[in-house]
């Protein structure tokens, strides 16, 4: 390459000798607002040739000086990103090592290289909140969320923090302004859901969960999701009739049972509205047919306290024994209504009736059986049986009453609800008969 620049260079002054020897005259330049000059030719050309030389070298250094200091930032800039990056993989690593001071350290040294790091400012933030320093917390969020206009992590955890703290309404709005950049962000609309629940805004929460069931991907998910949309549902119907709203509480039940036949809870919430109305033969009337429908001992036991509030037993013990007959195929539910049964007769202290039906329950899993077998004994002045009837249940210490439990989480409880308190599920209470609820 330089011998050919060499070459070209040679033969450009060949070139320019020959033009010398036919351009020996002169010629006038005049400079502008100024003098004439005459010069000769030639050098006119080989000024003009300088000055382009001149000219181009002069772009060349400019072009070649902007070049270095854009290496020179470049590298700069490269080392202290990666000075960042080793010490914020050191503070990482102290984290989860549960070193604070460490990381702290780490994460301070990052901000004195670069004071807006948003990624440090929220691990410092989220120190400082495992320590239960909130003011110093905050700090570091709102500085990483200055930092970071964009970023959605700050938002979240301003609003973790304020939820901490028991400032419900700013913790909604920043995650209300969490869902205006992002209005699909689940974790925002599993926030916003937990916040509003707090409230009891059940319709708004309704609106919140029918977002959320839209995105639920796999089957499971969505069964989980449409479970709490009923769940929601039922709060937001209890809550009418609490209020008095009966009507309204009678239309929500009802849109609960054509959501899912099976969700027990919206039955005896009907059923309760139907009371409150003062229409308790309606009530009976539809659960009896619930039952036939969904076969509940929970909505069995709600029949059965009806009918003896109304005086009307026979018409549940007609009910049970029609149930019996149906059910001779299955053995489980045969035993489990003839326990239902004796149970009533015990209740309404038919002595011989309820002894007769409890002896032909079919099976040793019922510890409750024992106890009713126990007291029956008793009444019939049979300590000596009764005492065999009791060592079998010796383990109970209460008296007589059958508990519920969750059938989730095994959470007990001797009254009934539509929503376990321990785990927040609905419909999932259950007799505790034959080990149903195992924790």
């Amino acid at each position: 390459m330089g011998k050919l620049a060499l070459l070209v260079f040679v033969l450009f002054l060949g070139v320019l000798a020959l033009f010398a020897v036919s351009n020996q005259e002169a010629t006038t330049v005049t400079v502008p607002f100024g003098a004439a000059y005459g010069i000769p030719k030639i050098s006119l050309i080989l000024f003009s040739a300088a000055f382009g030389a001149l000219s181009v070298l002069v772009v060349f250094l400019i072009r070649d000086a902007r070049r270095f200091i854009a290496t020179y930032q470049f590298q700069r800039k490269r080392k202290k990103e990666d000075r960042i990056h080793e010490l914020y993989s050191k503070a990482m690593n102290a984290i989860l090592a549960n070193d604070a001071p460490e990381a702290k350290d780490s994460l301070q040294k990052i901000l004195e290289e670069e004071p807006a790091h948003a990624d440090a400012l929220l691990r410092l933030g989220d120190i400082a909140s495992k320590e239960e320093s909130t003011d110093e917390a905050l700090g570091y969020y709102r500085r990483a969320l200055a930092s970071s206009k964009e970023g959605l992590e700050p938002l979240f955890s301003l609003s973790k923090v304020m939820e901490t703290m028991g400032r419900w309404a700013e913790a909604l709005g920043h995650i209300e302004e969490m869902l205006e950049r992002d209005p699909d962000n689940l974790s925002a609309l599993y926030k916003k859901r937990s916040l509003i629940e707090r409230e009891g805004k059940w319709e708004e929460l309704i609106d919140v969960q029918k977002i959320i069931l839209k995105h639920a991907n796999t089957e499971k998910e969505k069964q989980r999701e449409h479970s709490n949309l009923l769940g929601y549902k039922y709060e937001q119907a209890r809550d009418s009739l609490e209020k008095g709203g009966l009507e309204r509480a009678n239309k929500e039940f009802r849109a609960i049972i054509r959501m899912d036949k099976n969700f027990i809870p919206a039955y005896l919430g009907l059923a309760e509205a139907m009371l409150r109305e003062g229409e308790a033969e309606d009530a009976v009337n539809f659960l009896e047919k619930a039952y036939e429908q969904a076969s509940s001992q929970i909505i069995l036991a709600r029949l059965e306290d009806i009918m003896i509030n109304i005086g009307e037993p026979s018409r549940l013990i007609r009910i049970y024994k029609t149930a019996i007959s149906k059910s001779q195929q299955n053995s489980s539910l045969n035993n489990m209504l003839k326990f239902f049964l004796g149970k009533l007769y015990y209740r309404l202290e038919m002595v011989d009736d309820a002894f007769e039906t409890l002896m032909s329950v079919d099976t040793d899993s019922y510890a409750e059986l024992y106890q009713l077998l126990g007291e029956l004994y008793l009444r019939r002045q049979q300590c000596e049986k009764a005492v065999v009837e009791f060592k079998k249940t010796i383990s109970m210490k209460r008296s007589f009453r059958l508990p519920y439990c969750c059938t989730n989480c095994g959470h007990m409880s001797e009254e009934w609800s539509g929503r376990c308190p321990d785990c927040g599920s609905w419909n999932t209470y259950q007799f505790n008969l034959h080990g149903t609820c195992k924790a």
